[in-house]
Order: structure tokens, then sequence, then C-alpha cells
């Protein structure tokens, strides 16, 4: 509905600005000279149209990401859409950025909590979720989604010490039983997952 509204706006704007032009047109006396339509002309209105077109664009992104986070959850700049159908974890990043988000990255003890709870609710306390971290790249440095290095880390540290599976487990799970502490798994398993997007 905001998409439209902001069409409409843009359209009335338009359409108020060449009545002027042309009424300013008319007003001219007769021996005057007729305006000429210049190249230079021509690319400004390119560029308005096409910078019309791009707010547009921005518009129907937020107003699909308001949809998307109605769903699911928010905390902090984020917002979390749980998935329960178990996927590879290069599955379910393709899940994720088809929809215009990536793997949950919990970036501070707070979101991983709040991740961790969100899961329980919604995927059950016995589950693990994939999360966008891992090793593919260089065994031992772990990343986010972007390539990034990551600041926060919850690995699993009292019962068994993770990460621990070396170049067979390169990527990473919230785990449930372990109340939100990280596991690294092999890739290939199957895991339910939540996406993240940010709230613009």
């Amino acid at each position: 509905m905001a998409v439209r509204r902001a069409c409409l706006v843009l359209c009335l704007l338009s359409l108020s600005q060449v009545t002027i032009q042309q009424s300013k047109s008319r007003q001219k006396p007769a021996n005057a000279k007729k305006d000429v339509v210049t190249m230079q002309t021509i690319d400004e209105l390119k560029k308005q149209i096409n910078d019309l077109a791009h707010e547009v664009n921005l518009l129907k992104e937020q107003q699909a990401l308001q949809t998307i986070c109605l769903k699911g959850f928010k905390v902090h700049n984020k917002c979390f859409l749980p998935s329960s159908q178990a996927k590879t974890y290069h599955e379910a990043n393709n899940d994720c950025l088809s929809q215009g988000g990536i793997l949950s990255t919990p970036e501070n003890g707070d979101e991983n909590d709040s991740l961790y709870e969100y899961m329980r609710k919604n995927l059950g306390s016995e589950k693990e979720i994939w999360i966008g971290i891992n090793d593919m790249a260089t065994e031992g440095t772990w990343v986010d989604m972007s390539g990034g290095s990551i600041s926060f880390k919850n690995w699993e540290m009292e019962i068994t010490t993770q990460p621990d599976g070396g170049k067979q487990e390169n990527c990473a799970a919230l785990s449930g039983v372990a109340n939100g502490k990280w596991f690294d798994e092999k890739c290939r398993n199957q895991l339910p997952f939540i996406c993240q997007f940010l709230i613009v």
C-alpha cells in the first residue's frame, strides 16, 4: 500500500511539473523561439526516472521486510524467521539468501540468548540449528557469512571442547540441549535453521 502511494505521489509530481512547463511555454510571445529538447534534458529525465525506480524498489524491499518481521521475532536491529525444514548448511544459506536474509549470526551474548529462546519456542528445546559461522576457507579460522572475522564466540567448552571436528566439521550449529552453546558439525548434515534480516 505504501509503495502504491509513493508511486502515485511521484506520478502526480511529474505530471504537475510537465503541466507547469507547458503553461509557461504557452505564455511566451509569438515571436519567441520554441524550446528545443536537448540531450542534456533527456539525460536528466532518465536520471530522475532511474532515481524514482530505485526509491520504489527500496520501498518494496522495506515492505517485504516488514512482512517477514511480522511473522518472526525482532532483536535489536535484526529480525529472525525460523524454518523447521531440515537442510544442509549450503541449502539453508541459499534459502535465507533467496528471501533477502542470511543465516542467523549472533554477534553478542544477548543476541545468542534471544536466538536460543526463540529457537526453543518455535523449533523445540532438543534441536540444533545452523548459524552463519564456518571455517570452510581456512581450518580453525571461523568467519561469518560475509567472510569477516567473528568477535563473539559461544563454543561448548564444559563437556566437550568445541570446535573439535577438524577438517570434517566446518559449519557451526547452536544447540538447544547445550543451552545455546555452539558445536561444529558436518556441513552436509541436515538441520533446521533461522534466517536473519537487518531492519533498515
